[in-house]
């Protein structure tokens, strides 16, 4: 219990009332106002109040009461109202109404920027998704072009969040100039799969080169700079690759594809539809529809939590987003008769949901031992680049073993 007798009603450049006139000669000095004693509760404590006695009020900035007077006189207003005098009433309640007034406005200025966001957020979303769209189409230098750029920013962004104060209180993040160079090598990794096929030599050359480096630094080299170092390399650079597998690496000719066959000559022609096309069209399309459906299905629905790494899953909206994404996953194997059986096609769908959600909680996992809420700043409403894709970057070598191993052993 907390006992006061100390109210600051009057401490303002402006007249008092007639009411009140009386208790104190300047206008601009605290005055002492007189209160029979009454109970309160703010904030679970109770509060018993007896301004029985006139008492010098206290400034607006002292101690307890100077924080939260007007919650306090309030809660002596609504607590007991009927004996407070008449003129003390006017004035309580006057400052209980303009504290509500207060109160009404902050959450009119705060809906107005939820909502102000939520615009940002869906007018960023369209553009970013019709211009992937496009990119994926065009496929070839101007697809992997995209993605090691996307790749260069996000191991940025994950080197960053190693180096964060939540991170480095329990391990010794790696060197700047180590974390520069492996964004670099990260970047190239794509370029190079493009190049060569396969990035296999590329990357054990280049982990080979890292731990070298790490070696051979001044001090004491530690091991969670080289575990966090070589995640970066695999987590950033060499997992996004298999995108570039997936969509460049699979030129086979989509044949029962439909919209092939109309394809305009100067855009490429049946040709240009490819399995890798259409593979990581769906691919893509599937996991949007994941996200989409996760999240309208946890606003409607969502009760159980799905983990702690990230609070706001439940196990409603994994649900929907699971069904959601393999309605999408269907459908438009129906639209690109590929794959061709029902079965495989739901097998598809669930291998990209779960590699979509894995994504995203291992993100989520960094993010929180990092205390951040987002990678970065780059994509207004929409935080970095790894909050965006982070649902793709486990998903690409899935989808891509999905179609280049699974599918031609067991035909499905």
């Amino acid at each position: 219990m907390a006992t006061t007798s100390y109210l600051d009603l009057n401490r303002c450049s402006r007249p008092l009332p007639p009411s009140l006139s009386s208790l104190s000669a300047c206008p601009c000095r605290p005055s002492a106002v007189t209160l029979p004693r009454s109970r309160a509760k703010l904030g679970g404590l109770d509060f018993s109040i007896d301004v029985a006695r006139p008492v010098v009020g206290l400034g607006p900035t002292r101690g307890f009461l100077g924080r939260h007077r007007r919650r306090l006189i309030a809660a002596v207003a609504r607590a007991d109202p009927d004996h407070l005098p008449d003129g003390n009433a006017k004035q309580v309640l006057g400052v209980h109404k303009g504290h509500e007034l207060s109160v009404n406005e902050d959450a009119v200025a705060e809906n107005q920027e939820k909502a102000s966001q939520l615009k940002k957020r869906i007018v960023f979303g369209l553009g970013i998704g019709l211009s992937i769209g496009i990119v994926v189409l065009a496929g070839g230098w101007v697809f992997t072009t995209v993605v090691a750029a996307a790749v260069f920013v996000g191991a940025r962004e994950y080197f960053e969040l190693v180096r964060s104060r939540g991170i480095t209180a329990g391990m010794t993040p790696p060197p700047r100039y180590v974390s520069r160079v492996c964004s670099v090598i990260c970047a190239l990794m794509p370029l190079l799969t493009l190049y060569r096929g396969q990035i296999d030599v590329s990357v054990t050359s280049a982990a080979f080169l890292v731990a070298m480096a790490l070696h051979l630094q001044r001090g004491n080299p530690r091991f969670a700079q080289l575990s966090s170092t070589m995640f970066g390399l695999f987590y950033c650079g060499y997992l996004p690759c298999f995108w570039v597998k997936l969509r460049c690496g699979l030129a086979a000719p989509a044949l029962n594809t439909g919209i092939g066959a109309s394809w305009p000559i100067l855009l490429g022609g049946q040709a240009q539809w490819t399995v890798g096309l259409v593979a990581t069209l769906i691919s893509f399309s599937s996991i949007i529809a994941a996200d989409t459906y996760a999240f309208m299905g946890g606003k409607a629905f969502g009760r159980t939590p799905l983990t702690s790494v990230s609070p706001k899953k439940t196990w409603e909206g994994t649900i929907a987003g699971l069904c959601g994404c393999i309605a999408t996953t269907v459908v438009l194997s129906k639209i690109f008769c590929w794959p061709k059986s029902l079965l495989s096609a739901i097998a598809f769908g669930i291998l990209n949901f779960f590699g979509s959600v894995f994504g995203d909680l291992t993100e989520s996992m960094i993010k929180r031992d990092a205390g951040v809420k987002d990678s970065g700043s780059l994509i207004p409403g929409h935080g970095g680049i790894l909050d965006r894709v982070d649902s793709y970057i486990f998903t690409g070598a899935l989808a891509y073993s999905f179609v280049k191993t699974f599918l031609p052993l067991y035909g499905v």
